[in-house]
This record gives C-alpha cells, structure tokens and sequence, in this order.
C-alpha cells in the first residue's frame, strides 16, 4: 500500500457520500497550493490530468 492510499480511504470514507463540482474541487486545490506551495507541481499535474482524462489526443 502507498502512502498515498491512506489519504485516498480516509477521503473516501469521510467524504465519500458528498457531491461536489469540479470547481469546488479546484478551488480546494488553490486552497491547499497557497497554503503548502511546495506542492504547486504535483498539483498542477493531478490538476492537469484530471482536467485531459477526455482527450483522445494522450491515448
């Protein structure tokens, strides 16, 4: 198991009945970059991915 993974259950176990839209997502996301800006990467990269998941282009 990943670290990561452990992240990924606890959100999805508190959160996980929740609907949310894609921009309060993001907004969550420039939340958490100002407040940790050593993270602003790999942000943009989940950010960017999830944002291209579509395109047929990256296939």
């Amino acid at each position: 198991m990943y670290f990561t993974d452990r992240g990924l259950e606890e959100l999805a176990e508190r959160r996980g009945e929740e609907t949310v839209s894609l921009a309060w997502l993001a907004e969550r996301m420039r939340q958490f970059v100002d407040a940790n800006p050593e993270f602003e990467v790999p942000v943009e990269r989940l950010a960017t991915w999830l944002a291209r998941l579509d395109d047929e282009d990256d296939e």
